[in-house]
């Protein structure tokens, strides 16, 4: 899957921009805060219908816009796709697949597999669990519907019984109703929770050692749920007094966690910088081959200042990596130019490079 063309017009500090891309490497050069990573932004919300930087659509509007607007021209599965989505202040999103506005916004996702990598990764690492919860949710997310509604679902219910549990006149008649429907969704997600993290350890395992160029370091993934102990309803009728006392509801999926492991320590205790970097590296690299092989084409892929702070070893490895029919479409952020001409160098593929300075985005010559 390709992005041949994007239209961007009041997102964030860009006013307007009219890019065509190359199907295969496209580098976005230029300062820091000039606006090349909302350029990837802009593309990722394109896949997402949201940005990844916030989850307050109207703080994606240029500061004195009043709508902002963006539309992506796509080669899937040999079949173009138009797609739009456009906003008003103070109103809701618009999305549209060739011309034709979505009912649910949910159905789009999936549509446009994307996998980004950017410096705020590292709160998969520093990060409490809610991050490790949403890597995982978005990946499986991209592969199934169905999945995306039923934690879409549980997570309304989730709402409401913390709110019953607020209630000094509880009903207790509506929250076992509530229990009931959140025992068997979390059962549902528990289930395929589990079987994608057998699936995607693998992956994840392969990059990690050909990253670090180092076969004697063991890195694992250790999913850890309420639910591995006992079934949901259970718990959530044994332990209804003390989230009556605390206020919210203490088992669930919704408290579910992933161990990153490196040599049977946790990597965040243990692991280098550069160690740390590699197993950040290697969940998203695994996530693409992942959705690759769920999708049977390749995801977009965005680099976001991914070589900063990288030994030349590891971005050797990258470069190696990249420089293959392994991937598809990629898009590279850095402010050096001299950086580019150097990863560059040895990548034999078709790529287009563009300057960005104070949200205008031009392509060099």
């Amino acid at each position: 899957m390709t992005l041949n063309e994007l239209n961007i017009l009041n997102y964030r500090n860009i006013r307007e921009a009219n890019l065509s891309f190359s199907p295969n490497i496209n580098c976005l050069i230029g300062n820091n805060g000039m606006g090349k990573t909302n350029v990837l932004d802009a593309i990722y919300f394109l896949s997402f219908c949201k940005s990844s930087f916030t989850t307050t659509d109207s703080l994606n509007i240029t500061h004195d816009a009043d709508f902002l607007m963006l539309q992506g021209q796509y080669m899937r599965a040999d079949q173009l796709e138009n797609i739009s989505c456009g906003m008003k202040r103070g109103q809701k999103k618009h999305v549209k697949r060739n011309g034709k506005e979505y009912q649910r916004i949910a159905d789009h996702i999936g549509l446009l597999p994307l996998v980004m990598i950017s410096p705020r990764d590292v709160d998969l690492i520093v990060g409490g669990s809610e991050n490790r919860r949403k890597l995982i949710d978005g990946i499986i997310a991209q592969t199934d519907r169905q999945y995306l509604h039923n934690l879409v679902v549980y997570s309304q219910l989730l709402k409401q019984r913390n709110a019953l549990l607020k209630d000094e006149n509880i009903d207790v008649n509506v929250l076992e109703v509530i229990d009931m429907q959140m025992s068997d969704l979390g059962q549902k997600i528990f289930a395929i929770r589990t079987a994608f993290i057998e699936q995607f350890t693998p992956y994840f395992q392969d990059f990690y050692n050909f990253i670090a160029d180092c076969s004697k370091e063991n890195v694992s993934l250790i999913y850890h749920s309420h639910l591995q102990q006992n079934d949901l309803m259970s718990d959530l009728m044994r332990l209804r007094e003390r989230d009556q006392v605390v206020g919210f509801t203490t088992h669930g999926i919704h408290k579910d966690d992933i161990d990153l492991m490196l040599d049977d320590y946790l990597v965040r205790n243990v692991g280098s910088q550069g160690q740390q970097k590699t197993f950040l590296l290697a969940l998203k690299f695994a996530q693409f081959a992942f959705l690759k092989q769920k999708h049977g084409f390749n995801p977009i892929l965005l680099l976001d200042d991914l070589f900063d702070k990288l030994d030349s070893h590891r971005v050797s490895r990258i470069v190696e990596l990249v420089n293959t029919d392994r991937f598809g479409q990629i898009f590279i952020t850095d402010t050096d130019m001299a950086h580019i001409d150097e990863i560059l160098k040895p990548i034999v593929l078709e790529n287009k490079i563009f300057n960005v300075e104070n949200g205008n985005v031009s392509a060099k010559i």
